[in-house]
């Protein structure tokens, strides 16, 4: 009964993984969306990033320790309740015409995505014995399918609709603002569909099922998880800022519009989705530590090309780096919570915390991209931030993972 109760949790949070996936990238439709509605820098516009990731950094502890009491079953929950509520708070958010009140929504809309992730990934590992890595790149596979069809539907749903330009008129700039309007409550209506799923469902509790014998042991003596977390902050960092500016970027590069540009996104994104599929059959067979370093360096040529060779090159490279992006984030936290025992639920929150890269990487870029428009010089120089990201990432794949404790 145990291995049926936990096959129909996996699946289950295929959901989750789905909708966190889906809701995160719209801010990359946000972001050249609400550009010229409210006359932004590229700086201002990346705030979007920066509220949003901001709140993994404000929250993540909170919702570690709130998740160790309740248990993961009932975070999924609340999770749901709150995305639901900050997806709801962008019709009053585009009624008023506030940039401030749309990073407000924003804030607790990711709070709500917080409070997944820390329930949703440790869940995953606990339920998948032997094949946490594997298993959590299948269930964050979901994830990329969600970031996936985000721009396709944003795409559709936000800029078929709206008048955007630099000359557009401020009626027209508010009527662009509330198209926002029912595709964010649409979402709010499915997250409280899915947590009364999730709520109907009575999924196991397998934290109870642990033995208790490492609650006593500091949580950072253990160096692979402090390493991984940092793992995980560089990653959301270069991957975010990536997908943030890739269509700013190249409708000034290239001179496309806006919906094109979207379209790369969907490459980007789905990239990962291919890869996540991919990699959950190719850990069968390849230490999940050697597929990541592969991974990070891959990326690391793919930027460089970007910045050195420039034009649809550039495009087609920064795009393709969403492939090798694939199988970082559940490899990384898997590896990072690796024996970890009682202390996992509090380890998914410091490593919710570690999100903000998210935050503050995109603003870095933002704040250099801004620099070099200034000076009319190459924009894609601006891509060297991410790039500094997966240099981390290759060595903590190749030796910060190693499980060692400080005495």
């Amino acid at each position: 009964m145990q291995k049926t109760s936990n096959t129909l949790a996996l699946g289950s949070l295929t959901a989750l993984f789905f909708l966190m996936g889906f809701i995160t990238v719209l801010n990359d439709i946000l972001i050249p969306h609400l550009k010229p509605i409210f006359d932004l820098t590229y700086f201002e516009a990346s705030l979007i990033q920066f509220c949003f990731f901001g709140a993994y950094f404000i929250m993540g502890g909170v919702f570690g320790n709130v998740i160790s009491k309740i248990g993961y079953p009932f975070g999924v929950v609340l999770g749901f309740v709150i995305t639901a509520s900050g997806c709801a708070l962008f019709y009053p958010a585009a009624h008023f015409g506030s940039y401030g009140f749309f990073l407000g929504a924003l804030f607790v809309l990711a709070s709500g995505i917080v409070c997944l992730q820390t329930a949703g990934n440790p869940f995953v590992t606990l339920l998948s014995k032997g094949k946490e890595a594997r298993n959590l790149v299948l269930v964050q596979a979901f994830n990329s399918l969600g970031t996936t069809l985000g721009p396709i539907f944003g795409s559709l749903l936000i800029f078929s609709t709206t008048k955007m330009g630099d000359n557009a008129s401020l009626i027209d700039k508010l009527a662009d603002a509330k198209s926002v309007q029912m595709p964010y409550l649409g979402l709010a209506v499915f997250s409280l569909l899915l947590a009364l799923i999730m709520y109907l469902l009575k999924l196991p509790d397998v934290e109870k099922e642990m033995p208790k014998e490492m609650t006593q042991k500091s949580l950072f003596s253990h160096k692979h998880f402090v390493f991984g977390a940092l793992g995980i902050f560089f990653y959301v960092g270069g991957e975010v800022a990536i997908g943030s500016f890739l269509v700013l970027s190249f409708e000034k590069l290239l001179n496309l519009d806006p919906q094109s540009s979207a379209h790369y996104l969907v490459y980007y994104w789905g990239g990962a989705m291919v890869g996540r599929f991919l990699g959950s059959v190719l850990m069968n067979k390849i230490a999940p530590n050697k597929y990541l370093a592969f991974n990070a360096l891959s990326s690391i040529v793919l930027i460089a090309l970007a910045i050195v060779i420039g034009g649809k090159i550039a495009l087609f490279a920064l795009t393709f780096v969403g492939f090798f992006n694939s199988i970082m984030f559940p490899t990384i936290f898997s590896l990072a919570t690796l024996n970890l025992g009682h202390l996992t639920s509090k380890a998914s929150g410091v490593i919710s915390m570690a999100i903000v890269g998210g935050a503050l990487i995109p603003p870095i870029q933002g704040a250099v991209t801004d620099m070099l428009v200034a000076t009319e010089s190459n924009l894609l120089y601006a891509y060297g931030v991410p790039l500094l990201c997966y240099f981390y990432i290759l060595f903590f794949a190749l030796k910060g993972y190693k499980q060692e404790e400080n005495s």
